[in-house]
């Protein structure tokens, strides 16, 4: 098979490339060189901003693409800069569970959708959430909802992901926990940490962008990735204290006294809970067992801390937060 992946350098495209091209694929990366991993596997390198495709395609009809993965539209733009200088050949594009109205209700405090939510559960009404948060690397016409219309007439497979972590996740989901473990904290602040917000690991998440690239009946049908069994987000702190091989006491404290950080562990109004039914019937998906996974970024990230780290307002956010408990 000869893939075309676009945004291909950074976290999930990055795992579905290394992944691609240890099963035997050819494989062209389209990507604008800022993130390229060094040294990395070798592969087809295409350096272009995604807009500036119509301008190579003497170069994608050189590679001739058997298949197309789309690891990094955010906007509609993003896929209708693409679409004449691409083959209709079979195409996966990332999505995201933010799709989901119940989305909404875990960002607002309220309850708008019954879990788990499958792939025909209602979609948000609202566009563009994050217009006007002013999110790092999020423009403000950020919206999936759009990414996947504009796929629809090619008769893209729509895989929708939850939260996802792993190796080389530059949000470092668990370092929330890993960083008080790092300051040699031995308390940590928490709320009801009850809320059921689905995720997967980043592997797993290859794996079903390639059984989606190997199963033709998946050709325009949507699927929802996650772990099939999903721990609250307590116990899962509890998993990364105990990969961490760490002593830190998670201590109950009222929600108002959270560290804004912690917010999400308060009780939730909404859960952002999926159902993998689907993904497992028709593509034949089977993600490994949560408890090794979580162990597995865990050491990860422990190797590999980010920049930022513990600061004395950090310390006092969160002795406040105790002295409540």
């Amino acid at each position: 098979m000869r893939v075309l992946v676009l945004g291909g350098t950074t976290f999930i495209g990055r795992r579905v490339v290394e992944r691609l091209h240890a099963r035997g694929d050819r494989v062209l990366v389209v990507h604008r060189g800022g993130h390229e991993p060094r040294p990395w596997v070798p592969v087809g390198h295409l350096h272009t901003d995604r807009r500036d495709l119509a301008r190579h395609t003497d170069r994608i009809r050189e590679f001739a693409p058997t298949a197309v993965v789309d690891a990094y539209a955010l906007t509609r733009a993003d896929v209708t800069a693409v679409l004449d200088a691409l083959p209709e050949v079979p195409t996966v594009v990332l999505s995201s569970h933010d799709v989901y109205e119940a989305y909404t209700g875990l960002r607002t405090g309220r309850c708008t959708a019954a879990v788990p939510l499958d792939e025909q559960a209602p979609l948000r009404a609202e566009r563009c959430p994050y217009r006007g948060a002013g999110l790092p690397g999020i423009p403000e016409d950020y919206e999936k909802l759009d990414v996947e219309e504009a796929w629809a007439g090619r008769g893209a497979v729509v895989l929708r992901l939850p939260m996802v972590y792993g190796p080389h996740d530059a949000q470092h989901r668990e370092d929330v926990v890993l960083r008080r473990i790092r300051a040699g904290r031995t308390r940590m602040p928490i709320g009801a940490g009850n809320l059921l917000w689905s995720r997967a690991h980043v592997d797993d998440v290859a794996t079903g962008v390639l059984a989606a690239l190997d199963t033709p009946a998946a050709a325009g049908a949507t699927f929802n990735l996650a772990e099939p069994a999903v721990l609250p987000i307590r116990a899962w702190f509890e998993q990364i204290v105990e990969a961490a091989g760490a002593s830190l006491e998670l201590v109950r404290v009222p929600d108002a006294a959270l560290p804004p950080e912690l917010v999400l562990t308060g009780a939730p109004a909404q859960h952002l809970l999926s159902s993998v039914h689907r993904a497992q019937e028709v593509l034949g998906w089977a993600p490994g067992d949560p408890a090794e996974r979580v162990a597995e970024s865990v050491r990860w990230h422990l190797a590999h801390p980010p920049e930022t780290g513990w600061t004395e307002q950090d310390t006092v956010l969160d002795d406040a937060a105790l002295a409540a408990a």
